[in-house]
């Protein structure tokens, strides 16, 4: 089987702090066959010159205005022509050198590529330090259904076939990616567990609003695949769970 090209798309956004050791850590896996693509929203505070520097080394980049970041993955999509699409955002990181090489040696040993491939997740402070690995574990076996009980695998770590990736959908502002993954799964007739770490992401510091937010957006987008009253009712379970988990906590 010919070797897959993956497209591996990073966004930023002033990450002057962040970006070179991402772009570093992509330019540094040892398989070949990479379609790097970076998608800048305009930034002011040093990181295009970062870019520019290994811009050789990127098979696309961009600089502008954008309307928010999933605006600027979508344009990243628009840009890929790799089998698969990745992506690995200014602080983030492929979590070995390797890591593409050894994603590429499992699926060519496959009859045909699979839809969507996926693996577990590290989590990173703002220094590259890690935190260990991200408290939802990636399930033995992926669906779309999965993700009833959140979003069991980071968005870092969920590669998938470009034929089948849609754009993302931007009435969401927080939890685009959360739908985008449950339509990717939709589509996809093979979906393959790694098995090992894709991925490094860094832990960011969300704000309280922008949490809140985010699950709010999670909600409806799980009402709107899993139905209204199931939802309803696991994320009664879910805050009972958690009341008395925290309950037990301070009693020890």
């Amino acid at each position: 089987m010919q070797q897959p090209v993956f497209s591996i798309i990073t966004i930023t956004y002033n990450a002057s702090r962040w970006v070179e050791s991402t772009i570093l850590n992509v330019l540094s896996q040892s398989y070949p066959n990479i379609e790097y693509i970076v998608i800048d929203g305009g930034s002011t505070d040093g990181t295009v010159d970062i870019i520019k520097q290994y811009a050789s080394g990127i098979s696309y980049w961009v600089s502008e205005p954008d309307k928010g970041i999933y605006d600027a993955m979508n344009k990243g999509l628009q840009k890929a022509t790799g089998d698969y699409v990745w992506f690995i955002n200014a602080g983030d990181s492929l979590y070995t050198s390797d890591t593409v090489q050894r994603v590429a040696s499992m699926v060519q040993k496959k009859k045909v590529l699979p839809d969507i491939i996926y693996g577990e997740t590290v989590l990173i402070d703002e220094n590259g330090q890690s935190l260990g690995r991200r408290r939802l574990k990636a399930p033995d076996k992926l669906t779309w259904k999965s993700f009833r009980m959140g979003m069991l695998v980071c968005h870092q770590s969920f590669i998938t076939k470009r034929t089948i990736a849609p754009l993302y959908d931007l009435k969401y502002r927080y939890s685009a990616d959360f739908d985008w993954c449950i339509r990717c799964m939709k589509q996809a007739e093979r979906i393959y567990n790694t098995r090992i770490t894709l991925s490094n992401f860094l832990d960011g510091g969300v704000s309280t609003t922008q949490r809140k937010a985010s699950l709010k957006e999670r909600y409806d987008i799980m009402c709107q695949y899993y139905g209204v009253v199931p939802t309803s009712v696991l994320h009664l379970w879910f805050a009972v769970r958690f009341y008395f988990a925290k309950w037990f906590k301070g009693r020890v």
